[in-house]
């Protein structure tokens, strides 16, 4: 474990609401590549809980990614945010994390689920984490990996998408599904066609699988980002009422499967 520039960019955002979380950057690597993670958890819980992996977005690891791990980590979880890209590549900009993100969405996937089995794996590992109780949330290329990490077969008991891709590239690869998805999605979202969505609900239905597919009126592409601004007509912006209804949904939906943990 290194103190590195991540590290100083965990220690600049607003701590959350509970005041016991700590957060650590990892560094750990799939198949020669060094990635570099942040782990998160509640030093004042005892004993082992649940871990939650988070999958950032096309731009790596940042301040909402950061966020939210501490959020869950406020929650009573060990959240560990996951490094698909690998340490020091971080997206200065819309087109180069478009380049980045394209490797492994639209170019290999298997190295996709490859990098974030290893996430997982981190995870798993940590003294403090039930590795009977796994679950994972990603953002938009995040909610692609987190479908993708449960598609490769992956002990995630609970999976959530926060408006990420539903396209379907292997449907078959449902039937390796091992836990519950739920997939939250901006309603007027124009970077996922309907043909993805529809292509979504018949592998899930297909597979068997416990899903369910929330859709939320007015709300674009990235909605939980107030990064991403506010004018709808770019394709992607924050919409607080979405972004407040989709986290409540995911803290029911990880009650349900791995109980109350505050």
């Amino acid at each position: 474990m290194k103190r590195t520039i991540l590290a100083l960019l965990v220690a600049a955002i607003p701590a959350a609401a509970h005041a016991k979380v700590v957060t650590e950057t990892v560094e750990y690597k799939q198949d020669g590549t060094v990635l570099e993670g942040v782990l998160a958890y509640d030093d004042a819980v005892k004993g082992k809980r649940p871990g939650i992996l988070v999958v950032h977005e096309w731009m790596g690891i940042n301040e909402h990614t950061l966020q939210k791990t501490k959020d869950l980590a406020a929650m009573g979880y060990v959240a560990f945010a996951a490094d698909i890209y690998g340490k020091g590549v971080r997206p200065k900009d819309p087109k180069a994390a478009a380049a980045e993100s394209s490797k492994y969405r639209d170019g290999d996937r298997k190295l996709l689920r490859a990098r974030a089995m290893a996430g997982l794996d981190q995870l798993k590992a940590n003294p403090r984490v039930d590795a009977s109780k796994l679950g994972a949330i990603g953002f938009c290329f995040g909610g692609t990996t987190v479908i993708e990490l449960a598609r490769a077969g992956a002990p995630v008991a609970a999976v959530v998408s926060f408006h990420g891709g539903l396209d379907s590239p292997n449907p078959a690869d449902g039937k390796n599904i091992k836990g519950k998805v739920l997939a939250l999605h901006g309603g007027d979202d124009p970077f996922v066609p309907a043909k993805n969505v529809e292509a979504f609900e018949k592998e899930m239905r297909d597979a068997g699988v416990d899903w369910q597919l929330v859709k939320y009126g007015g709300a674009v592409h990235s909605f939980t980002n107030p990064a991403a601004g506010n004018d709808n007509s770019k394709g992607a912006a924050y919409n607080e009422r979405a972004a407040r209804r989709a986290w409540a949904e995911m803290k029911g939906f990880f009650a349900e499967t791995f109980g109350n943990q505050t």
